[in-house]
Parts: C-alpha cells; structure tokens; sequence
C-alpha cells in the first residue's frame, strides 16, 4: 500500500464538499499528517476556512503575471491552520475558456516546480461534480487521486450529480484511474432521507462512510472563515469530523462503481418525491 493518501472529495455544487473537504485536511492535520489540499473549482473557495480568507489562484496569477514568467512556489503555495499546505487552481474569466482545462494548466504548473515531488502524507482535491467534461475528471483520469469520496444529501439532484461521478469512475477505475471509496452523507436537514443515500450506496456497490449532519456550527465558523475543527475543538461535529478521517485512513480500497442507468437514476427520483423529499 502506497504511504501516500491521494483523495479526491467530488460532488454537485453548493453540496458542501469544500466545507467537508477543508475540515477533513485540518482533521488530518491534527493526526500529526503532512496535508496539501487542492481546490480544483472555479469559485476557488475550497481553502478559505483553512488559511482565514482567499488565496491567489495558480490561473489568476500566471494571467497577471503572463505565462512565460518565472514563478516561485510561493506564488502559488499558502499555509493555512494546522500548517496545511493550501492551493487553489482558480478559473477563465467568465464566458471564455474551459475551467476544466484550468485544472491541467495548474497541475503542469505546479509539477514544474516539484509541488507533488514532495513528501506528503494526505493530498486532498476538492472538485466540482456538477460538470463531468475531461478537465475536471483529470484528478480520476490521470490517477493523481488514487481514491475518491463523493458528497451527497438525499435530494435528486446532488445523487443524480453523484451517479454521474461514478460514470467517470467507471470509465477509467479499471485502467488505473481513482477508485470509488464511498459516499458521504450531508444531511441538509429533517427531511433529508438517509435512507435514499444507504440505498444508492449500495446500489452502486459502495458504502457510506459517514454522515454529516446540519449542525449550526458549522455555518457560525464559516463566518469567521475557520474549519468547524478549528473555530469548536471540543465539538460534537467536530468528533464526526475526525471520526470519518480516521476511518479514510483505516479504509483505503475502493472499488470500481456499477453506475445506475438512466432508467434506475429516474426512479429513484420518484421515490424521492414520493417521500416528500424536495426535488
């Protein structure tokens, strides 16, 4: 088994994957872990509760500074709470180039400085599930995450989101791309239907390794731009939060997932909205 843990947190957009993703690389931290997260969405918002605001981004920087410049680590690197290691990829302008090409520009750059050819115990890459085109698949394609975890409530759209991250799970699982490690509940509230989560788990041969549930904490650290972990120690979520990381380290195997049809996906929508939970 490789010494070093290369994860991948995936899911729909607004799911809350940045928030368990920045919690997860403090909670590793805090095991006494070398951590460097990654933020591979657009908003470029995936380190901000860890370094205590936003950070330059690889993108913005070399369009400021121009593509044929020398650059320093610290351009790019920022050390945030715990002393992990934080970068953040960033996007186009609006309305011109691909986002997910951003993602391999940020990854040429940073191998180009010998980023990865340090010795690190956790890398952490957070990205956007919403939109499954080839950039955003490259942390799953080319195998820099070796396992991924994908966020999801008991809504349709966040498991419809989800199935589809299995499809590219799938696609490049069985010639060396990342594995499916498990689902992660984040429960949006009363009506959030764990029970639709445990099922599309399962129906996708995984498991969910943990449930994260609402918790007002959570939001209240956010406002002071902190991890849950940091801003609330002794907390009950925070314990969840650790709980969950040190399972991930327990429990590196994935698996190729068994993606649901399109027909299969559809009716686990109806049975959603049977269930009175909302669409």
């Amino acid at each position: 088994m490789e010494k070093e843990i290369r994860i991948g947190i995936y899911g729909k957009g607004g799911i809350g994957k940045s928030t368990i993703a920045a919690n997860f690389s403090v909670a590793f931290s805090k095991l006494g872990l070398k951590v460097l997260q990654i933020g591979c969405d657009p908003k470029s918002d995936s380190t901000r509760n860890v370094v205590g605001g936003r950070i330059p981004t690889v993108l913005g920087v070399l369009r400021e500074r121009g593509y044929t410049q020398d650059f320093e680590m610290d351009d790019f690197v920022f050390k945030g709470f715990g002393g992990v290691t934080c970068v953040e990829a960033g996007g186009p302008e609006p309305g011109v180039g691909c986002a997910g090409r951003g993602i391999l520009t940020m990854v040429e750059t940073l191998e180009k400085l010998g980023l990865f050819e340090e010795e690190w115990d956790v890398i952490i890459y957070d990205v956007l599930g919403d939109v499954v085109c080839g950039g955003f698949a490259v942390p799953i394609r080319k195998g820099y995450a070796k396992t991924i975890y994908i966020v999801t409530s008991g809504e349709f759209m966040p498991l419809y989101a989800a199935n589809n991250i299995c499809k590219g799970i799938a696609r490049f699982g069985e010639r060396g791309g990342a594995l499916l490690g498990g689902i992660i509940h984040n429960s949006r509230g009363a009506k959030d239907n764990a029970g639709v989560v445990h099922e599309f788990a399962e129906s996708v041969g995984s498991t969910v390794i943990g449930n994260i549930p609402r918790n007002d904490l959570i939001l209240q650290a956010e406002t002071e731009m902190k991890t849950v972990i940091e801003a609330y120690p002794e907390s009950d979520i925070t314990a969840r939060f650790m709980d969950v990381a040190g399972w991930i380290l327990e429990n590196r195997e994935g698996v190729v997932p068994r993606a649901l049809s399109d027909e299969d996906i559809d009716d686990l929508g109806k049975k959603i909205a049977m269930s009175g939970i909302k669409a």
